[in-house]
């Protein structure tokens, strides 16, 4: 059974940063793609960061220079860390992870899915 755990949400001042983390169990992590998403209220979810099973990474231009994808395959735990943030970056924010895909921002493509945390930033 997969497992995916989000933590590191919270309230942050704009300009401020959070760490995000998804702790996988369940399944051989390293071997798969995995990436992050976001859902502010009233819009559809959207692809923020995704890293594939060699590390290559793809970001969506809303954090591209602000945010970084990385993941620790000893500790089978994903992260994003959100530098500079704006008010906009308020959302939910979830992990996600599949065995292969071929758009890692596309939501679509994850059959995976964590419970999310709660990030809002305020001006």
């Amino acid at each position: 059974l997969v497992q995916l755990v989000e933590s590191g949400g919270g309230s942050v001042q704009g300009g401020g940063s959070l760490r995000l983390s998804c702790a996988a169990s369940g399944y051989t992590y390293d071997r798969y793609f995995m990436g992050w998403f976001r859902q502010a209220p009233g819009k559809e979810r959207e692809g923020v960061a995704a890293i594939d099973s060699d590390g290559t990474t793809s970001y969506a231009d809303s954090g591209k220079g602000r945010f970084t994808i990385s993941k620790d395959n000893a500790k089978n735990t994903l992260y994003l860390q959100m530098n500079s943030l704006k008010p906009e970056d308020t959302a939910m924010y979830s992990c996600a992870e599949d065995l292969w895909v071929d758009d890692g921002l596309v939501p679509a493509e994850y059959n995976s899915w964590g419970q999310g945390t709660k990030v809002t930033v305020t001006s």
